[in-house]
């Protein structure tokens, strides 16, 4: 294989999904819609009649298990420098050219997840891209390979965050080839110092700079 077929494999679309998609996840989110519609439309049938709560629990399972078909089906990629999210349609953001690139934090019922919101080019999209989640009973981190890529990609970004986040998961990745447990790892650092009782919060870059020029 020459390094020309070597560069193009290595610019090919790259899995970013943290939590693996499964039959399993897409009948959860099937039969959500179903029990919260026949649960509405019970009580609407008692208190209004059986043609009301029926329309009710057809109104209540149809939007539900569109926005959770949505919610199911979302994947996010790297091509090239771009990261792709489709959920219903498709969003892209050149990382290259992104013109904002912010640390998120969100706590849903003790699961911190940590990811990076990027708005840019080429229509002003923002993506949500996560990079890690953690929780009292385990926690799930994109791949080596995944992190290295990434890590690449932002450390050619025309906006300055870039290469601070690039350092960060480099960072990620030493910690974790000295086999040092998730609890000591950058991301997870950061993820428990976010103060706690809000669903999401935006780590100030200035905060992040100076946290990633203490790491190793």
């Amino acid at each position: 294989m020459s390094d020309e077929d070597v560069r193009k494999e290595d610019q090919g679309p790259l899995s970013l999904n943290l939590a693996e998609n499964s039959k399993r996840r897409g009948c959860a989110w099937l039969v959500i819609p179903v029990l919260l519609g026949a649960a509405i439309g019970g009580v609407v049938g008692l208190i209004g009649g059986r043609v009301p709560g029926l329309i009710s629990a057809g109104v209540v399972v149809v939007v539900m298990a569109a926005f959770s078909y949505g919610i199911a089906r979302r994947s996010v990629w790297l091509e090239g420098s771009h990261v792709v999210a489709r959920t219903f349609g498709r969003k892209r953001v050149d990382l290259h050219r992104a013109e904002q690139i912010e640390l998120l934090i969100t706590d849903v019922r003790g699961m911190r997840t940590v990811g990076l919101l990027i708005t840019g080019p080429p229509k002003g999209k923002t993506v949500n891209l996560s990079v890690a989640t953690y929780s009292g009973t385990g926690y799930r981190e994109l791949g080596i390979l995944v992190l290295r890529r990434l890590a690449d990609v932002l450390a050619g970004s025309e906006n300055t965050a870039g290469l601070v986040y690039s350092q960060l998961l480099v960072a990620q990745l030493r910690s974790e080839a000295k086999g040092e447990a998730a609890g000591d790892r950058p991301l997870y650092r950061l993820a428990s110092v976010a103060p706690p009782g809000r669903i999401a919060q935006r780590l100030r870059p200035d905060a992040v700079s100076r946290f990633v020029a203490t790491l190793d």
